[in-house]
């Protein structure tokens, strides 16, 4: 793995003297040193599973309801220009770092705006991957053990199939979770190592989608279903200012910039970054689309802002305890193996947070394990005493991941400190940032609205 220019002759040529940047999210792996043997880079496959994994998070699940307001055709256009919109910023990072040499998106913010720029940028991406895994965390509670929300109760796999028992509490599974699954996979200091369980990630999220499309088009057959609306229904001011609360869902379901860096520097031949990207986009996007569309079309105005919730009710086709239980089990699987992915990004940025001018994470045992011992034990707790942090994430996630996806980017581009940049990239650029602010801060407007007039109801 390179940290040179990227070329294949120069990543095999590499000093300890051109690694500037202690908080690089890689390891020196072309050189045998701690343990660390030779490795020859990471394969196309790996990456595109690897980035894909990151993109197709919990975010899949929100995803239908953005269609149910948004109406079929924006909904779908919604998910294909954000696509678009990743693929770009996602070029302006690679073609900076490229020409800089430079190997994390950390130190090219530190490079563009000095070191405030690369603790804003570590600090979002704390923020946005915490929040994401606590989230990951309380589903794989909500899913295993049951929940009760408003007084009902909704019973969780394990429950329904051997009754409540104490082994199976939502505390205890968490636990059991937290020391059996997400323990070992956490461990790994190289982002190649889980290629082989970000494939089974992505393959998991496509049996969703299978099985959701297999059940909806049986249901069409049949004719119990209702046509879908292909266009959102306005009538009034509120309406169009609560559209907007559904861009946030579809930008944050996008994010992965905090990983580009680290599948781009494990590769031999860095010129496959962009085909990566393009392909991960392109199976993620499908994959987006087809849950939408589908689960919209299966659930219609019933569509719930978690559809999995969803799947916890009739599906009125033979079977259908059977096809719930499949869909949550592989969801929940599916994100047990999304959470080692968005961890490694989460525990280099907090290191880069605290331990600034230290040695790289992966070559400091020590650090290393309390760094992640003590994250793993954040989630957990706050998985199990705080269970109710959608409305404060609806703010800092979507902020955050805002900023790591689009701000952030089109801003090194208009700073411009390689002299790369084009005119259509900064025209880009600048539209980005624009389309960002507005409609987010639309958004959050709307969403602050929805959550005063829903307490002063229920006072």
């Amino acid at each position: 793995m390179g940290i040179g220019n990227g070329s294949p002759s120069d990543s095999r040529h590499v000093s300890h003297k051109e690694i500037r940047d202690e908080t690089t999210p890689l390891l020196p792996i072309k050189e045998e040193e701690e343990g660390i043997h030779e490795f020859n880079g990471a394969s196309f496959s790996g990456a595109v599973f690897n980035l894909s994994t990151t993109i197709v998070g919990a975010g899949i699940m929100a995803l239908p309801a953005s269609i149910k307001m948004l109406g079929i055709i924006p909904g779908i256009l919604m998910i294909i220009l954000v696509a678009l919109l990743t693929e770009a910023s996602i070029d302006m990072l690679v073609r900076c770092s490229h020409e800089g040499k430079i190997t994390s998106y950390g130190w090219l913010m530190g490079e563009t705006f000095g070191q405030w720029g690369r603790i804003v940028l570590q600090a979002s991406v704390v923020i946005n991957n915490i929040g994401m895994m606590i989230v990951y965390m309380i589903i794989v509670g909500d899913v295993l053990s049951g929940t009760s929300t408003s007084g009902v109760h909704h019973r969780g796999i394990f429950e329904g199939w051997f009754g409540p028992h104490l082994w199976n509490s939502r505390p205890v599974v968490l636990l059991a979770t937290t020391l059996f699954v997400f323990g070992p996979l956490v461990s790994f200091k190289r982002l190649d190592s889980l290629r082989y369980t970000s494939a089974l990630s992505v393959a998991l999220a496509v049996v969703f989608v299978v099985i959701t499309a297999g059940i909806a088009i049986v249901r069409l057959i049949e004719g119990t279903v209702e046509i879908p609306k292909l266009f959102p229904e306005l009538d009034g001011t509120n309406s169009i200012w609560e559209l907007f609360t559904a861009v946030p869902v579809v930008v944050t379901a996008y994010i992965c910039h905090y990983n580009v860096h680290s599948i781009d520097n494990e590769l031999e031949d860095r010129t496959q970054t962009k085909p990566i990207v393009q392909t991960s986009l392109a199976l993620c996007s499908s994959v987006y689309i087809a849950t939408s569309f589908f689960a919209y079309l299966l659930f219609g105005e019933g569509t719930l802002a978690d559809v999995l919730a969803n799947f916890d009710s009739n599906l009125h086709i033979p079977f259908s305890s059977v096809f719930n239980d499949v869909v949550r089990v592989s969801y929940v699987v599916h994100i047990m193996l999304v959470f080692p992915i968005v961890f490694f990004a989460l525990r280099l940025n907090l290191d880069g947070l605290l331990f600034p001018t230290a040695r790289h994470i992966s070559r400091d045992n020590r650090r290393f394990a309390i760094i992640t011992g003590s994250l793993l034990a954040v989630i957990y707790l706050a998985a199990i005493f705080i269970p109710s942090i959608w409305d404060a994430f609806q703010f800092t996630g979507a902020t955050a991941a805002v900023l790591i996806g689009f701000i952030f980017p089109a801003m090194i581009i208009l700073r411009d400190p390689y002299g790369i940049a084009t005119k259509r990239d900064k025209i880009l650029a600048l539209t980005m940032i624009v389309l960002a602010v507005l409609s987010n801060s639309v958004a959050l407007y709307s969403d602050a609205l929805n959550i005063i007039f829903h307490r002063k109801v229920e006072a």
